[in-house]
């Protein structure tokens, strides 16, 4: 089945709504114009419910169909939160609020589960319900572990939930997804070493952080080669090294920070554990004391393998044959759709984007042109899972 026919006539009109929202983009949960926009469209397309201020500022709209005999509810979300990014295009409608910006394309992803909602208001040709999710906060706030908190699932009866987003470099038209891990954990560290400052023309007097943190650093970079199965994915990466405030003076202590990537709570629990080992026991060897401190983020983002299937089945549907990677390699980067996928079964989606600057670039922007294929997924997917009597 191709690009639903009524997704192509909406087209222009989706676009407009996506491109509003890219030139007025909000940060994590301040995204109260852009929520308020979203349940004033959703009122107005007929939606049977609409819910605002779930997980502070998520917006749920509840589309029933034509008959409810089966009692299913599927739950679609998107995100709606920008990046604190300078834009750098010249598009007409580039962001006109400094240092925010949609660079993620969660404008698109807003745009699009509009139009569906549209569509299904109008159509309802299906036997159950939809809840349409739109998500504040995820990139870094967990938004959506709020609105999972808030009881979203259990109040809404949602049965299954499926989640979808652009990717630069998949050709416009075409999808790709896996079974089980998708993207990873975004756990991050935190390392303090303590040595003993000293005038900087007498390092033996002390014992020096910097040269002590600096062997932290390389140790970690042999870490994941060294400590764990090499078919397991696992990436430490040092993002920030701060000490000292003179020329000469060695300090008492440096820090480090970073992030942990991992696809499995097994590798991610062992690699913690054995990080600790390794920082405190190099810190000791050079007279030292390490402190490691973990935040763990947004757990892995795992599909189910049987709502896996039925989102491969129902994007060649929309796309067609040959335009489906079932089998798409997980990346390390994060999503904190994974705290609907351990309520509920589901998938989440990856969409062609085409030829354009990666994800949370200052020069990227969502490709208007995808817009027809995301919204017949979204279309399809309701009339499929739940087809009409």
């Amino acid at each position: 089945m191709p690009i639903v026919n009524r997704m192509a006539e909406l087209h222009d009109e989706i676009t407009e709504w996506r491109r509003e929202i890219h030139s007025n983009p909000e940060l994590m949960y301040d995204v109260h114009e852009t929520a308020r926009s979203v349940a004033e469209k959703l009122t107005a397309f007929g939606c049977d419910e609409v819910h605002t201020g779930i997980g502070k500022t998520g917006v749920v709209g509840i589309i029933h169909g034509k008959t409810k005999n089966s009692g299913h509810v599927v739950g679609m979300r998107a995100d709606m939160d920008a990046l604190p990014i300078e834009e750098a295009t010249d598009k007409p409608y580039k962001s006109k609020v400094p240092g925010k910006m949609h660079a993620c394309g969660h404008d698109g992803h807003t745009a699009m589960l509009l139009g569906a909602a549209k569509y299904l208001a109008e159509t309802r040709n299906f036997d159950g319900t939809v809840a349409v999710i739109f998500q504040p906060a995820e990139e870094g706030g967990a938004g959506g572990k709020a609105m999972v908190d808030d009881g979203m699932m259990d109040r809404f009866n949602i049965k299954e939930v499926y989640g979808m987003h652009n990717l630069p470099g998949l050709p416009v038209g075409e999808f790709a997804i896996n079974s089980g891990p998708v993207m990873a954990a975004t756990d991050e560290f935190e390392i303090t070493v303590t040595g003993k400052g000293a005038h900087a023309a007498m390092p033996h007097q002390g014992v020096d952080p910097i040269v002590t943190t600096s062997q932290i650093v390389l140790a970690l970079q042999t870490f994941v080669s060294r400590n764990l199965d090499p078919f397991e994915p696992l990436v430490i990466s040092v993002t920030k090294f701060n000490s000292g405030s003179a020329y000469n003076v060695i300090p008492d202590t440096a820090e480090i920070v970073g992030t942990i990537r991992s696809l499995s709570r097994e590798a991610r629990d062992h690699a913690i554990e054995r990080m600790k080992e390794v920082v405190k026991s190099v810190a000791a060897s050079a007279g030292a004391t390490a402190e490691v401190r973990i935040r763990e983020g947004y757990p892995a983002t795992i599909n189910h393998e049987t709502e896996t299937e039925k989102a491969v089945a129902i994007a060649t549907d929309v796309a067609g044959q040959g335009k489906v990677d079932p089998k798409k390699e997980a990346t390390m980067g994060g999503e904190d759709f994974s705290y609907m996928l351990l309520e509920r079964p589901g998938a989440f989606i990856f969409m062609g984007n085409g030829d354009t600057a990666g994800l949370h670039h200052p020069e990227y922007d969502f490709n208007d042109e995808a817009i027809p294929h995301g919204t017949s997924y979204w279309a399809r997917l309701a009339e499929t899972l739940m087809p009409a009597a």
